[in-house]
């Protein structure tokens, strides 16, 4: 129908005979039907990947059910969706919501944010009219490009493409959690996940996973999706809380693709120590799983590359150059156990709003601190130095809150259980090191 709009403007316009026109519609009801599998495809995904996680989002789906009841979007009695005294029952025998009630959640989260983007400036900025241009078949988006911002149901069919982006690729609770943790509207984590999705070359990463259909396990590749939304979850709260308000998708893609795609490839080496003897392991695990060693690999290095965000932020305020600035953040990361601390933090329960927010804040201040930190190295030691240098000069100029430091993190972390609180005081006498 949105085609033949087209068409039949450019016959009215004598840009196009009957003839031509009828032969063009015919000729795109391959592309059509490609268009619609390909969003088939997508949404099975979507479907897939939400099983496999289904038991440990259970309490996330709980809180997001209740809260589209709450704002008069949801009737779960009329959609067959467990009480709050089953999801407790399931929760107990450790399962999830099943297939059926999983495609019903992601339909009713596709239609509020369907209308909570459509009210929003998303639908005419202009990052966002690529999506206008990659809903038609390429003939017609080419040959009538001028026209698409004429088309009466422009701003629906821009909402349409990025809602299913971001649920089918981000999950069913993504935009949920990510406003629950931060606070900000549908449109700001929109324009943050758009941002991440382009800096660090997720398209791509989707489409090799995409390629080992029937060659592989299909739980192989529901762990590869899970990984990658490690990242994605991770730099979009990252964002919204560094650069808020996002107004500007093409800038803030500008600010950082540069460096994180130059760097990437370094991230390996730029590891140390524990934290590149994990990259490694992580590697292992994800053979194990099934996936080949280069795709692995390359989703392995996705979470740590994720710290190139800060040295951005770090390099552009003290005018040096992102690869000094990473040489030292990666290897102060190594020194101040960074890794383990996140993992601990991961690790931290969110069966409630308070405890997911508690986390989140929790891992935010872990990253701004070695952000704090590096910053520190880098203004108060000799830049011609190797990073291992700096660090033990450094070390030397503030020996007495270091050496606090590295008992405290070690007493911390060798507890049987990490919780809030030991996490707490880990993360305050990380934060009082800079000099």
């Amino acid at each position: 129908m949105n085609i033949k709009i087209l068409l039949d403007r450019s016959v009215h316009a004598g840009e196009l005979t009957e003839g031509s026109r009828n032969q063009l519609l015919a000729e795109q009801t391959g592309q059509v039907a490609n268009l619609v599998l390909r969003d088939n495809y997508e949404q099975n995904v979507l479907l897939g990947v939400a099983r496999h996680g289904a038991r440990s989002l259970l309490s996330v789906h709980r809180r997001l059910i209740k809260e589209l009841e709450k704002a008069g979007e949801l009737d779960r009695e009329i959609e067959y969706l467990p009480t709050d005294k089953e999801l407790a029952v399931r929760e107990a025998a450790r399962e999830g919501l099943s297939s059926p009630e999983l495609a019903v959640l992601a339909a009713y989260v596709k239609i509020v944010l369907t209308e909570q983007l459509r009210e929003s400036t998303v639908p005419d900025e202009p990052w966002f009219r690529g999506m206008l241009q990659s809903y038609f078949p390429a003939p017609i988006a080419s040959r009538f490009d001028a026209h698409l911002d004429t088309h009466p149901l422009h701003r629906e069919i821009i909402t349409t493409c990025v809602v299913n982006d971001l649920v089918n690729r981000g999950g069913i609770s993504f935009v949920f959690r990510a406003q629950e943790e931060t606070g900000v509207d549908a449109a700001q984590v929109a324009r943050a996940y758009t941002v991440v999705r382009e800096v660090f070359g997720l398209e791509s990463i989707w489409a090799e996973i995409e390629t080992l259909d029937n060659d592989v396990a299909t739980d192989s590749q529901h762990v590869a999706y899970r990984e990658v939304r490690r990242t994605v979850d991770r730099a979009v709260r990252w964002l919204v809380d560094v650069r808020f308000p996002i107004t500007d998708v093409a800038a803030e893609i500008q600010r950082y693709a540069d460096t994180v795609a130059e760097l990437t490839p370094r991230v390996p080496e730029l590891l140390r120590g524990r934290e590149r003897d994990n990259l490694n392991a992580e590697v292992e695990r994800l053979v194990g799983n099934g996936l080949p060693a280069g795709l692995a690999h390359r989703i392995s290095c996705l979470l740590s590359s994720f710290l190139l965000l800060d040295v951005v932020e770090i390099a552009v305020a003290n005018d040096r150059s992102a690869a000094e600035v990473a040489e030292l953040h990666f290897a102060m990361s190594e020194r101040l156990s960074v890794d383990d601390i996140l993992y601990a933090v991961t690790r931290l329960p969110r069966d409630d709003r308070w405890s997911a927010l508690a986390r989140a804040a929790m891992r935010h201040d872990v990253y701004a601190a070695l952000a704090a930190v590096t910053t520190s190295v880098l203004i108060n030691t000799d830049e011609t130095l190797s990073a291992s240098d700096r660090l033990a000069d450094w070390a030397r100029q503030n020996p007495e809150r270091v050496e606090r430091a590295r008992t405290t993190f070690a007493e911390a972390l060798s507890r049987e259980t990490v919780d809030l609180a030991t996490l707490s005081v880990a993360l305050r006498i990380m934060r009082s090191l800079p000099a």
